[in-house]
Parts: structure tokens; sequence; C-alpha cells
């Protein structure tokens, strides 16, 4: 499943660069599936917590349209840094990405309510279920939030582990699947990749 649509050398150097200060950016079927749920939306707006120093931004931004804007929200200035290289390496213009450095939970609160076509979370994991509470202002109806890591490495699944990430993810994935405003999907490619698209009114 990760290996079926193969990364390209913009994404792969980005994953490195990523890897390599510490970052874990999200896998190739789960930035493949983030370009299927961007194409399929016909994504303009879209809002990333967390950037994955530019590899989720490269794999939504190929799935957006082409006069779509990326906002990413990293509280971390090189990971940002390394953002903008990749999406250089990419063939990405700047026009098209608007890169804000700052914690999620102050930055969130300032954007656009009902603004977005989607908002993709892969940040602090114990802000997850916040990350939820400003995606649903956000988003427009029709508009699709996603969280990645949403198995955290099987630890969710086993009741034995409640250590204060675990718990967080487990508490969002409880959110969404419970919230009668959004029509909720967990699909197994990679990490764990919770979505939900928000129902009209």
């Amino acid at each position: 499943m990760e290996d079926f649509l193969p990364e390209d050398e913009p994404i792969l150097n980005a994953r490195r660069l990523g890897e390599e200060i510490g970052a874990v950016p999200i896998g190739p079927a789960g930035g493949a599936a983030l370009r299927f749920l961007a194409a399929m939306i016909d994504a303009r707006t879209v809002v990333e917590v967390g950037s994955g120093c530019g590899v989720s931004g490269i794999w939504l931004l190929r799935g957006m349209r082409k006069d779509g804007v990326l906002t990413s929200v990293d509280v971390e200035p090189e990971h940002q840094r390394l953002a903008k290289q990749a999406y250089v390496e990419a063939g990405l213009g700047t026009s098209r990405t608007r890169m804000i450095v700052g914690r999620a939970l102050e930055v969130l609160p300032r954007l656009t309510d009902g603004a977005y076509d989607l908002v993709f979370c892969d940040a602090a994991k114990q802000e997850y279920p916040a990350y939820l509470e400003d995606a649903l202002r956000l988003l427009r109806p029709g508009g699709v939030v996603a969280f990645d890591n949403a198995t955290w490495h099987h630890r969710v699944a086993d009741p034995d582990v409640r250590d204060p990430e675990t718990a967080a993810i487990r508490e969002v994935s409880r959110m969404v699947r419970d919230d009668e405003r959004l029509v909720p999907l967990l699909l197994p490619v990679g990490d764990g990749l919770l979505c939900a698209v928000k129902r009209d009114a």
C-alpha cells in the first residue's frame, strides 16, 4: 500500500530533511490519500496544522485546484523554512502557500469561519480534540477534516496504553465518530488517517 504511488524527488528530499531534524511527515499512502481527498472535493482553500517540512503540503497542493492556496501552520520556524524549500523544488509557486509560524491553538481562531474546504491535522497529538473544534468552525459544509496518526503506532487499540497523546487520539476518534454533523471514516493507510465530511447544516 505504501509503495503503490511512489514519491518523486521533491517529496523524498522533503521527507529526508524532515526526518533529519526529528519531524515525522505523513507516509506515502497517507499523502496519496490527502491528494485524493483534495482532488475529490475540488479544494481551493486548505489548512494544514503541522507542515511535515513540506511533505504533506506537496501532496495536498497536487490535489488542489491550480488556483488553490494552502495555509500551513507550524510552531517550528525550521520546519516552515524546509517546507518553503520543498515547495520551490516541487515547482509550486509562492502564491499558492501562506505560511504561518505559531501555535495552532493561537492561529486557528484567527482564521475565517466557513472559508476552508479541507483541514489536515498532524501536529501536537494532545491538541487533536481542540483542533477538531476549530476545524468544524473553519470548514464549509461538504468540507473534510483529516487527522494523521489515528492508530498511533497501534497504541490506540491497546486499552492498557493510557499516555496523554494516545488518550487524546482516542478522544478525537470518539468525537468524530459520534458527532452527527460529520460523516466519519478511518482509513487504514500509514499510521491511520481519520477523516470526516462536514454535513450541510
